[in-house]
């Protein structure tokens, strides 16, 4: 069955694209959880002028990925944290500290699911952590983390 995608659907398509999908999964899924509609011929028109909108917000959001990422690329962020005499943090420091962080001593406001922090910080030290901005803007922030006095 065509659709046209009123959303973006991972492993399916984007908002404002005709795909085929099994008739199935389109009756018992997409539709009515109000993700696509059935592909007419007269819905060609919505389409477009839903992939135009489409395409102008990515351009608008890459814009403020790159800005955002010429002031984080390289940048260094302080956080201090307990810890130990051996320099064990007492807790840990997580990505929501980090965004905390970059809003504060930097400025910008970044979503804490775009720092990729395999495991939270539980020593005191100097690590790199990647931030993906947008699909293709990524940068790295050097997160410092010193024992509170």
């Amino acid at each position: 069955m065509k659709l046209l995608l009123r959303r973006d659907v991972e492993g399916v398509g984007r908002r404002g694209d005709i795909v085929e999908v099994a008739d199935g999964f389109a009756r018992n899924y997409l539709i009515p959880d109000g993700l696509g509609l059935r592909a007419t011929k007269g819905i060609q028109e919505q389409a477009a002028s839903m992939r135009r909108a489409r395409d102008l917000r990515e351009a608008h959001d890459r814009q403020a990925a790159e800005a955002k990422a010429k002031v984080l690329a390289g940048a260094s962020l302080r956080i201090t944290a307990r810890a130990g005499a051996s320099g064990r943090l007492f807790g840990s420091v997580g990505v929501a500290e980090i965004a905390e962080a970059a809003r504060e001593q930097k400025g910008v406001e970044v979503d804490r699911h775009a720092f990729s922090l395999g495991e939270p910080i539980k020593e005191v030290g100097t690590y790199e952590v990647p931030v993906r901005l947008f699909r293709d803007v990524a940068t790295a922030v050097m997160v410092e983390v010193a024992a509170a006095d």
